[in-house]
């Protein structure tokens, strides 16, 4: 009887044990702390040359201390000065996604969008995650151009996604998830208008908000290579850019919403976005 008590309150502690996450080696794991990486550009926002990152994190590609999340209807406006208007263009994320894994009706949730919503068909730039009956998806969008190729699972794990396009006349997408990724082309050139920039909202009315943890914000105004793009995730989720000449904006969302691209597109936080320390369940290193 004294051992089955004993086994018994040894199992609760160890069930605690996991509950609070204590087992993951991420748990007590150095954390690079907020703008402990930054992008130099000696001749200011927009210039390309002799840029270069600086600071402690640049290198060591410690986990992020803190990673932003996006409860419904929620967040980050950012000024579009310097976002790519026309021709080719990339945008990559670390996110954890907790919303819907089906909808009958077919619904897009934005995680990083630029250009203006509601314009002619070909205006819009979206790295966003759509969801219809047959489950999510990750992909890339363009008002009436979308999208969406390599299914994801909700509330399984951190992912690392994203898009490159070439811009025209192959107007070619590839689609990126972890290790896997998808290429198509689209019908016609995709440009944008100036709008609004947004983290975890489609651009303009619609309200497409993402539900879940977004982290490692990146877009260029350049098609990234497959080369390049491996070398990103690879770096994990605290990885800093590459192609820095291509650098249109950086946002970690480690514990701000500040742009780290030497670009100056800080980022407003609407009301319900908050950062976490107790992000890591379900991040594993790639």
């Amino acid at each position: 009887m004294t051992y089955g008590w004993a086994i018994l309150i040894i199992a609760i502690v160890i069930a605690a044990i996991f509950q609070l996450n204590l087992f993951n080696p991420y748990t007590f794991a150095p954390r690079a702390s907020p703008g402990s990486c930054q992008i130099m550009r000696p001749n200011g926002p927009g210039s390309n040359l002799f840029v270069s990152a600086v600071g402690p994190a640049c290198t060591i590609n410690e986990i992020p201390q803190y990673v932003g999340v996006f409860p419904h209807r929620s967040a980050v406006n950012i000024g579009s000065s310097y976002f790519p208007l026309t021709g080719p263009r990339s945008a990559f994320a670390w996110i954890y996604y907790q919303g819907e894994a089906t909808n009958s009706s077919g619904m897009y949730y934005s995680i990083v969008s630029y250009g203006e919503n509601g314009a002619p068909p070909g205006v819009l730039s979206d790295l966003a995650v759509a969801v219809f009956s047959g489950g999510a998806y990750v992909g890339f969008g363009g008002w009436g151009d979308d999208f969406y190729s390599i299914n994801i699972a909700p509330n399984s794990s951190w992912m690392f996604v994203g898009y490159s396009y070439s811009g025209g006349p192959s107007n070619t997408v590839k689609i990126y998830m972890d290790n896997k990724n998808m290429t198509t082309n689209l019908p016609s050139a995709l440009n944008t208008v100036l709008g609004s920039a947004e983290i975890g909202e489609r651009g303009g009315p619609s309200g497409n908000f993402f539900s879940g943890m977004i982290s490692n914000v990146q877009v260029y105004n350049t098609s990234l290579s497959a080369n390049e793009v491996q070398a990103l995730y690879q770096e994990g989720i605290g990885g800093a850019p590459t192609n820095l000449q291509n650098l249109v904006g950086w946002w970690p969302l480690n514990g701000n919403a500040n742009d780290y691209s030497g670009n100056g597109n800080n980022g407003v936080p609407t009301s319900g976005v908050i950062y976490t320390s107790s992000w890591t369940s379900g991040y594993s290193t790639p």
